[in-house]
């Protein structure tokens, strides 16, 4: 049975104005895939992120949900489409004057009609899958960078999406906490069936997660590789994907 495909991405030029950010990028992502967006700082990793969740129509190309293609339509058909995500952004981006529980329980409120008694116990539901229901009553200066990156997963998950986006989900925390975030990404494909598209540059955490990806260059403003991290680093010989798996300096001086 061949592998369904949930994204699809086919010749995007995304750009600012006239500044091209990336170009001619066609990719696949099959469902129950862990799949990496990869490359050295500035290349547009996160710029392509933010046009698969909606926040940047591409200047170029088609970009399909399933069967639906994204910007065809209006508004109200990419909202509807954009039930289907939850992402994590790199901070977190919780309200700050808002409980973890309230924070959690805001997109139940925005898009549900469900009663405040059912969705306290979704909130519980979504906060004790990712460990934190100790947290409900605690607002975000109160705990760690590292439980306010689980708290805005829990926020991710509220509305059970299939697909989740993670823009640096282990920027800024230590080794210890950082593996404990990716097994609980395993955990998320794994016991969910979520499909999940990561923006990345921590090499230990792609290699142990990631099961496909590509790799975008900041100097042709192309894809110039495609694959796991894995087979990137074992087998790929372009010098620039090179350089970045095995953390070497390329002829610029970069890592």
């Amino acid at each position: 049975m061949p592998d369904q495909t949930v994204l699809s991405l086919r010749d995007i030029t995304l750009s600012f104005g006239p500044k091209v950010i990336q170009k001619n990028i066609s990719l696949d992502v099959h469902k129950g895939s862990i799949f990496a967006v990869m490359g050295g700082s500035g290349c547009g990793k996160s710029t392509l992120l933010k046009s698969m969740i909606g926040l940047l129509r591409p200047s170029a190309g088609e970009y399909h949900v399933g069967d639906e293609n994204y910007w065809a339509g209006n508004e109200a058909h990419r909202t509807d489409l954009n039930h289907r995500f939850g992402v994590l952004f790199q901070s977190g981006a919780l309200w700050s004057s808002m409980t973890i529980g309230e924070n959690i329980a805001l997109p139940l409120q925005m898009f549900t009609d469900l009663k405040p008694d059912v969705i306290r116990r979704l909130v519980e539901l979504k906060l004790g899958f990712v460990g934190m229901l100790q947290a409900i009553d605690l607002y975000p200066s109160e705990i760690s960078g590292g439980m306010r990156k689980r708290a805005g997963l829990a926020r991710a998950l509220a509305l059970d999406p299939d697909i989740l986006f993670f823009d640096e989900p282990s920027a800024g925390l230590d080794p210890i906490t950082s593996a404990r975030l990716d097994d609980l990404i395993l955990n998320l494909r794994d016991g969910l069936g979520a499909t999940i598209i990561i923006v990345s540059h921590e090499l230990s955490s792609l290699f142990h997660i990631a099961d496909d990806g590509i790799f975008l260059d900041a100097k042709t403003k192309t894809p110039i590789a495609r694959g796991s991290p894995r087979d990137l680093r074992d087998h790929c010989t372009d010098p620039q994907v090179h350089a970045f798996m095995h953390r070497e300096r390329d002829e610029e001086g970069n890592t």
